[in-house]
């Protein structure tokens, strides 16, 4: 039975959820420096460490939804985050105990993929599944900004672990990942643990009666998703670099830098989401401003590299931009369908955002971070994608469903 409000325990708990997740790649990408120079690897490459995490979740995603709405949700977060866990200390292993260690880092950053793939997405169809009403917003805002806040500390938690040794971050997953698996399993109580599900047949025959009723809105929503995903870690991966190269800061100080912007984006995603808890008439609105504010941010970074007080404002506005547009449009996937189907959409919606956190730093890093064309076309890609947000994008008929079960 649906609850008007969670209990801070509960609360707390999902919110570990994407917390621990987001660590996944926002821990290592302040180490990347690092990584390419103990195993001798270019930008490309190493962004090919946030790739082999990201498309792993995001193929398996779709399983784990359709497998959630028929034996239930917490059922497969728990596991999957023993599954992440381990990765990371396979991972960690290979880095003390072989001489090149790269092949097994990757093998180890799959199984984390595959782990991550049954976490967030699932979390926040257990949210909807929990709550009924106006609150529901707020709640997946918390959410977002849980999943802020492990972009938050994790440059910072990142950078103070590899004070120990380039690879010690790969054994803060296993510490992290195995009490959080345990308090999903020992302190969630779901209201919906699953019926008899659909076949395959099923699942697509729904996904496209839902694409179906919400026509180019849900479809330009996703986009939307994929576009600020992918923007905000190829952007990550750059100022990992830049902070070290140009501006000679490392360790800490450079983890401290990097949680900067994204302390913005998760201050913003949370505020957003407690705006908009009762003005759903503004969701259009905020995303839209959002992916604006992030466009502007982006074309003004190259033009203002050596400014020591225009550019981090530039990189702080950008982490605002981004964080105002996730809560929005996390509410409009994520209530487009009927508890029945949310786990449908909801693995869609992970797996493109988790195609678009793959594609942005070895995009960036092939492009190269040097020229000023990758920020002016970014910058330009965000704008387009708020346009067509404006124009294609209807709320009303993203929120309101009828269920096709």
């Amino acid at each position: 039975m649906k609850k008007q409000s969670l209990g801070w325990s509960e609360l707390a708990i999902l919110g570990a959820v994407p917390f621990v997740m987001v660590l996944g790649n926002s821990m290592l990408i302040p180490v990347f420096p690092k990584f390419e120079q103990v195993l001798g690897i270019n930008q490309v490459k190493v962004g090919l460490l946030v790739t082999a995490f990201s498309l792993p979740a995001g193929l398996l995603i779709p399983f784990s939804g359709i497998l959630s709405d028929r034996i239930g949700r917490k059922i497969i977060i728990a596991p999957a985050l023993v599954l992440y866990g381990l990765g990371g200390l396979v991972a960690g292993v290979a880095s003390v105990t072989l001489r090149q260690p790269f092949t097994l880092i990757v093998v180890g950053r799959v199984l984390q993929g595959l782990g991550a793939g049954g976490t967030y997405q699932l979390a926040m169809a257990l949210t909807a599944d929990l709550i009924t009403g106006e609150k529901l917003t707020r709640y997946l805002g918390f959410l977002e900004a849980s999943n802020g806040l492990g972009k938050v500390i994790s440059p910072i938690l990142g950078s103070l672990v590899a004070l120990l040794s380039w690879y010690a971050p790969f054994f803060v997953y296993g510490i992290l990942a195995f009490p959080v698996a345990a308090a999903v399993w020992f302190g969630l109580q779901e209201p919906n643990p699953g019926g008899e599900g659909e076949s395959w047949s099923q699942y697509f025959a729904t996904l496209g009666q839902i694409i179906k009723q919400k026509g180019v809105s849900l479809l330009v929503a996703f986009l939307i998703g994929f576009l600020a995903l992918s923007i905000l870690f190829g952007f990550l991966s750059y100022l990992s670099d830049i902070l070290e190269q140009r501006f000679h800061l490392e360790g800490v100080i450079k983890g401290l830098a990097m949680a900067v912007p994204v302390s913005a984006m998760a201050a913003t995603s949370y505020g957003t989401g407690v705006f908009l808890e009762k003005r759903r008439h503004l969701l259009k609105g905020a995303l839209i401003l959002g992916m604006l504010i992030a466009a502007v941010a982006l074309g003004v970074v190259p033009l203002c590299i050596n400014q020591r007080f225009i550019f981090p404002a530039a990189v702080i506005a950008a982490g605002i931009g981004i964080g105002m547009v996730l809560p929005p449009l996390n509410t409009l996937i994520t209530a487009s369908a009927s508890q029945d189907e949310r786990g449908v959409v909801t693995s869609v919606y992970g797996t493109v955002r988790f195609f678009g956190v793959a594609a942005g730093p070895p995009v960036f890093g092939a492009i190269g971070f040097e020229r000023v064309g990758l920020f002016y076309g970014v910058g330009a890609i965000a704008a387009v994608a708020a346009i067509l947000g404006y124009l294609f994008i209807d709320p009303k008929r993203l929120l309101e469903y009828k269920s096709n079960s």
